[in-house]
């Protein structure tokens, strides 16, 4: 089995948060610093020094509390670690789970510190535990919370707990409560709570952070160690399903944990990254809101857990998708709130200075209103997939599917934003086309494999028509490559979807030409671009780095052309670019060395769990659950 272990990269200026942090500066701590947490309706990110740098709770998309990550520590976060700066830390995840165990090691002894959000209990908790395992260390606490993003201070005092309590800290604002408990409680100094002090070998320290809604009464304390060993017991078992057996198996697995963490459990939404504004380029305006539930990202999240050996998460999205697409076809979005909600209003929070001074911070994305033709496209894919693992359509799931299909009939040839979010001109984008053929396609597959209703006889009319025209229109014959989109000679990484979705065969000599054509285009330092910001397709100022997912598509592309050895060779190179728990943000800085983008990003670990198994079919491994829809 082939493994590939990854690395931590630091940017330059990277400081580390001690003791108490300093508060001129906006956040420099490099985005592969930082390991996520989560309960499957929210999560944090903590940066190897120990710091919290940001929470939304209870859910995804709820105003953060510590929002450190996007300006200063003064912004809200939660520190505890070494008060000596010359710490060496080591980090990982405790087995098949994200209960996050980091060990630093200081001049006069080793601590643990282990930080997780319980998992199956039906609250909102973070727990960190502090463990001294050799000597003595100096430990440094400070608990800042700043509501609204940063930027309401909270009333904040010492109260008599719940009755099995001793004292503890409550935080209001408004609706909002957080409830502090510790086996030592950190004091107040001028808006902020700190302690300092010497733990020594064999002794521990806990503290948990509970939040609830600030009109209820107290909720009881946590049993602390049966709910790390709960947690560690529901995500081992969870893993234990997957039935991939092939390269790359420990990413694989620790993906498909991503996924799992980026899954709200309790409603069903799947979002894209528990983060917004993280820059795709450094200083710039590419700063996007990715906390919400993309119809695309969440599809091809199900793909890869399909491809995988789950089914239980499908039933679970496709109820909410039919929740959230009720009523009239036309008014089907892109995008929604992890409840289904419609309103995703996009604002900038001018109080916030952003990820090293990368402006402006936004919440809420405006792409909800964007019109993306493709969307559909891979919806229909994720449910024929299901379709094929077993999972039966309801009356209503299937009625719903048939009414946006006939409703593409009508407008299918309209020109859109296309899936990147263009928000430049209006174009006839070879993506969107291609994924309007797989919208017919897995319609008609429905009626002919799975015997429900439907108008087949005009899907396979339309399949017909928009495949002919993509390979009249959508083809450059000059340069032997499909084209962005229907008005330029350029190329876009989407295209190596083409053979993934069964358009094409991967070895068909318009498909190899296409390969060619972006490699020339897009490669930058072994990686690829999304397409070249140059031309003002986007209608944004400013460059952005190589984006990950195309890349791992890339490593598709090599796989279904028989290009093996290309694929192992690229796929090697982006393993290597996992931090050391095995993550990856949207993008990647070749020349810093350093992740860009939203983060953890559930575009780049999707695609690696699809790479993953589309080289695995390549090299002869056995594929219990193979990927839908390629040509074979």
């Amino acid at each position: 089995m082939r493994e590939v272990t990854g690395r931590a990269c630091y940017a330059p200026g990277h400081r580390r948060a001690y003791p108490f942090g300093v508060i001129d500066q906006t956040n420099r701590t490099p985005i592969e610093d930082y390991a996520v947490i989560g309960d499957t309706e929210t999560a944090a990110l903590v940066s190897k020094d120990g710091s919290l740098d940001w929470l939304c709770i209870p859910r995804f998309d709820s105003p953060a509390c510590f929002s450190a990550l996007l300006g200063t520590p003064e912004n809200g976060r939660w520190f505890l670690g070494p008060c000596e700066p010359a710490a060496t830390t080591t980090r990982t995840y405790r087995g098949n789970s994200s209960v996050l165990e980091t060990t630093h090691t200081t001049d006069t002894g080793v601590v643990k510190v282990t930080d997780l959000m319980p998992l199956g209990d039906n609250r909102a908790d973070i727990v960190r535990v502090v463990e001294c395992l050799e000597g003595e260390v100096r430990m440094c606490h400070e608990w800042v919370v700043r509501f609204g993003y940063g930027k309401v201070r909270p009333w904040v005092q010492h109260h008599q707990g719940h009755e099995r309590d001793q004292e503890v800290i409550v935080a209001i604002a408004g609706p909002d409560m957080l409830l502090f408990r510790g086996t030592r409680l950190p004091h107040a100094e001028d808006g902020h709570h700190r302690d300092e002090w010497t733990i020594k070998a064999g002794e521990r320290e806990q503290f948990s952070l509970t939040w609830f809604a600030s009109w209820k009464p107290i909720p009881p304390p946590l049993n602390i160690p049966g709910r790390i060993e709960d947690t560690v017991s529901q995500s081992e078992e969870w893993a234990s399903h997957c039935h991939y057996r092939g390269p790359y198996e420990a990413q694989v697995v620790r993906s498909l944990l991503v996924l799992r963490l980026l899954t709200d459990t309790r409603r069903g939404g799947i979002v894209a990254a528990p983060t917004t504004s993280l820059p795709e380029d450094f200083g710039g305006e590419r700063n996007w809101d990715y906390r919400y539930c993309w119809l695309r990202d969440a599809s091809l999240t199900l793909e890869a857990l399909l491809a995988t050996g789950y089914t239980t998460e499908t039933k679970l999205w496709r109820d909410w998708l039919v929740r959230a697409l009720a009523g009239d076809p036309q008014d089907m979005q892109i995008m929604y709130a992890v409840d289904g909600g419609r309103e995703l209003p996009e604002r900038e929070l001018d109080h916030l200075p952003g990820y090293a001074d990368s402006r402006p911070v936004r919440v809420g994305n405006g792409a909800v209103n964007q019109k993306q033709t493709d969307v559909l496209g891979e919806v229909m894919i994720a449910l024929e997939m299901a379709r094929q693992r077993g999972l039966p359509e309801t009356e209503q799931s299937w009625a719903v599917q048939r009414a946006l299909v006939d409703s593409l009939v009508s407008h299918w040839d309209q020109p859109d934003n296309g899936l990147w979010e263009i928000r430049g001109p209006l174009r006839h984008f070879t993506h969107s086309r291609v994924m309007v053929w797989a919208a017919f396609d897995r319609a008609i597959k429905a009626v002919e494999d799975h015997g429900y209703e439907g108008d087949v006889d005009t899907w396979r009319d339309m399949r017909d028509k928009v495949h002919a025209e993509v390979l009249d229109r959508g083809f450059d014959p000059e340069r032997g490559s499909f084209r962005q989109h229907y008005d330029t000679s350029e190329v876009d990484a989407s295209l190596l979807t083409i053979p993934i979705v069964g358009f094409l065969p991967g070895d068909d000599p318009r498909v190899l030409g296409t390969i060619a054509a972006i490699e020339e285009d897009l490669m930058r330092d072994g990686l690829l671009l999304r397409y070249r910001t140059q031309t003002g397709v986007d209608g944004l100022s400013g460059d952005e780095h190589p984006f990950l997912a195309c890349s791992f598509w890339l490593v598709s592309a090599y796989a279904l052309a028989g290009e093996v050895d290309k694929a192992t060779a690229l796929m090697d190179r982006l393993i290597g670019l996992c931090n050391e728990v095995g993550l990856l943000s949207e993008e990647y800085d070749t020349h810093q060395d350093r992740m860009a983008g939203n983060y953890p990003q559930a575009f780049s670990h999707l695609t690696l769990v699809t790479a993953a198994v589309h080289l695995a079919e390549a090299e002869g491994f056995a594929a219990p659950v193979p990927l839908e829809g390629v040509h074979r």
